[in-house]
């Protein structure tokens, strides 16, 4: 038997499928809300189709998940980029980001609640980005990033006394991640350079993100919440240039 249920959100590959394997190892149920599968033989995996910039589609498969199953974990990490200088920025895809980003959470959390406070117990990961510190073409992305980690520190104040924490990690440079590899071929040289240009010497992987996630939202971690981690091999201490 699972002891915990999670909700991962684009959990089919990259990080998201990092953090879904990291959970199905020690034994919980995982939820994978994507567009499409995750491709694990698993009694514990469940896969529910979902495009998330759909609101109302999301809302009503957060109700029907939520009446079938206690979650006590969220972990929203879907999320993309649409790249633009700032000349070339699509108010459209701001409005795209918003729903991905922002809605998708408040929506899942708003489903999740009851069970947790009935619980009094409830552990809450946003994925956000080392981007929110700037980075070229990233205004839209940037921004509705930088504000789940807003979010986080909003309803870690609120949720707090109910048993729930609320935290967001901020990758860096993460290779074997879709993003990551429509900038740069895999066998790029231009990788090893990114990772020579951080401190400690190399580029991440999605398995970095997933043991961070997991400390957050690990039992005994209830004394840390409404924090915002980097986990970007040093690349939030200065500029970082990916050409």
């Amino acid at each position: 038997m699972a002891n915990h249920t999670v909700i991962v959100t684009g959990g089919s590959s990259g990080i998201g499928r990092a953090i879904c394997e990291h959970y199905l190892a020690i034994n919980y149920r995982v939820l994978n809300l994507a567009r499409r599968p995750l491709v694990i033989e698993s009694p514990n995996l469940h896969n529910f189709s979902i495009d998330l910039s759909d609101r109302h589609a999301t809302a009503a498969l957060a109700r029907t998940i939520c009446a079938s199953y206690n979650v006590d974990t969220l972990v929203h990490n879907a999320g993309l980029i649409r790249s633009a200088p700032l000349d070339e920025v699509q108010l459209d895809d701001l409005d795209y980001l918003c729903n991905v980003h922002l809605a998708t959470g408040i929506t899942l959390l708003q489903a999740c609640l009851p069970n947790m406070k009935q619980h009094g117990y409830g552990r809450v990961v946003l994925i956000s980005t080392r981007a929110v510190q700037g980075m070229h073409g990233r205004t839209n992305y940037a921004a509705t990033k930088a504000a789940m980690i807003a979010q986080a520190r909003t309803w870690a104040i609120e949720l707090g006394g109910f048993g729930i924490t609320v935290n967001s990690v901020a990758p860096g440079p993460i290779q074997a991640t879709e993003m990551f590899h429509r900038v740069f071929a895999e066998g790029d040289p231009k990788i090893d350079g990114i990772g020579q240009g951080l401190p400690v010497g190399r580029v991440g992987s999605p398995d970095d993100v997933a043991r961070a996630v997991l400390f957050f939202s690990s039992e005994e971690n209830q004394f840390i919440t409404g924090q915002n981690l980097f986990v970007c091999g040093g690349a939030s201490l200065g500029g970082l240039s990916l050409s």
